[in-house]
């Protein structure tokens, strides 16, 4: 769930009063809200001179600020997401260099108020560019061993390969339930291939297990628009989809992207040098052979995390905003049935 970073409206001056008009949102549209952000900012950084809205979306609303020639973005999630100023935080203290810096963190209100580093990685043109795709996904796999003793206590959801085969079925029987017209609503063809896939699930759990990596952050959203490339350095941002989970997931998003930026097909070996570039940061922990072999039962299993953040998101949405986006936790649940992003590991690779 990026973000857009192209201003939709925008306010001039310290008044929050007269941003109010420019905002849709129940919660952030608030003169209340709007006071509390100009003082979360100003306890920071200084009286904005400007605050922008890039985005206000059900799961996070996101503003430009500006305070004399410092530009800053200011941050919150729905309360199902409102872990992202505590990880954040967390990962500035364990891992400074591999997030934009914290200029503010508020973990009981989840604001978050962060440096303006530069462009994405999108912005910047490079999403052909496997190198850098291969840097990302290394950098990010570095950050989650960082990330291991500590991410614990940041309030994620914990998603174990263990518990993986009774959150499916949860899943399916709890979407399939609700009415005929809700769009949240998981179809009976797919509810019942989903049942018939259960002990294939299974399988992937115990794969998944026996390689016995440690549970850690796994960002859930990794792709180019949440990535600055800035002298030199790759930061990471946007971790409000994040849980906790086996590290390998982590790879989902970045693989899935790659493949249609790319233009391929799962056993491209392009797909798989990415892939190693981060598993070869576990490599000391797991031989990298039996990384590579259980990738492709981590991947399916990595999409349980998205549906876990579009639920978190949804519970939380209006009847009209659930029309745009309450089937996105059934889709995901559904892609269970779709192949790996990656297929077997192709000879090139194989140790």
């Amino acid at each position: 769930m990026s973000h857009d970073r192209k201003p939709v409206a925008s306010g001039r001056g310290v008044g929050h009063a007269a941003l109010v008009s420019t905002w849709t949102s129940a919660v952030w549209g608030t003169g209340e809200f709007l006071a509390d952000l100009c003082s979360f900012v100003r306890g920071a950084v200084g009286e904005p001179d400007r605050i922008e809205r890039l985005a206000d979306r059900p799961w996070s609303a996101v503003w430009r600020v500006t305070v004399g020639t410092t530009t800053a973005y200011a941050k919150q999630n729905c309360p199902g997401q409102a872990h992202e100023a505590q990880v954040v935080r967390g990962l500035a203290e364990v891992g400074p260099e591999y997030v934009v810096p914290v200029l503010a963190a508020d973990p009981e209100r989840d604001l978050l108020l962060t440096a303006d580093v530069g462009p994405t990685v999108r912005e910047q043109g490079r999403t052909a560019d496997v190198d850098l795709w291969c840097r990302m996904v290394a950098d990010a796999a570095a950050l989650q061993r960082r990330a291991t003793a500590t991410a614990g206590g940041w309030g994620l959801t914990v998603l174990s390969p263990a518990d993986a085969t009774t959150y499916v079925a949860n899943a399916v029987g709890r979407l399939a339930a609700l009415e005929s017209g809700d769009p949240r609503r998981l179809e009976p063809d797919v509810a019942a291939r989903l049942q018939d896939l259960l002990p294939t699930v299974e399988v992937w759990a115990d794969l998944v297990e026996e390689v016995d990596l440690p549970s850690t952050l796994v960002h859930n959203d990794l792709h180019p628009s949440n990535v600055v490339l800035a002298d030199g350095r790759l930061r990471f941002f946007d971790f409000g989809d994040a849980v906790l989970g086996e590290p390998l997931g982590n790879l989902l998003v970045p693989l899935d992207a790659a493949r249609h930026e790319l233009g391929a097909g799962p056993d491209d070996a392009r797909l798989w040098r990415i892939a190693d570039a981060a598993i070869e940061v576990w490599s000391d922990v797991v031989p990298a052979a039996t990384l590579r072999a259980v990738l492709p039962s981590a991947l399916q299993l990595a999409r349980l995390a998205r549906v876990e953040s579009w639920r978190r998101c949804v519970a939380t949405m209006t009847a009209d905003q659930r029309k745009v986006w309450g089937a996105a936790p059934a889709d995901w649940l559904g892609s269970l049935l779709d192949p790996s992003p990656v297929g077997a590991t192709p000879r090139a690779v194989r140790t």
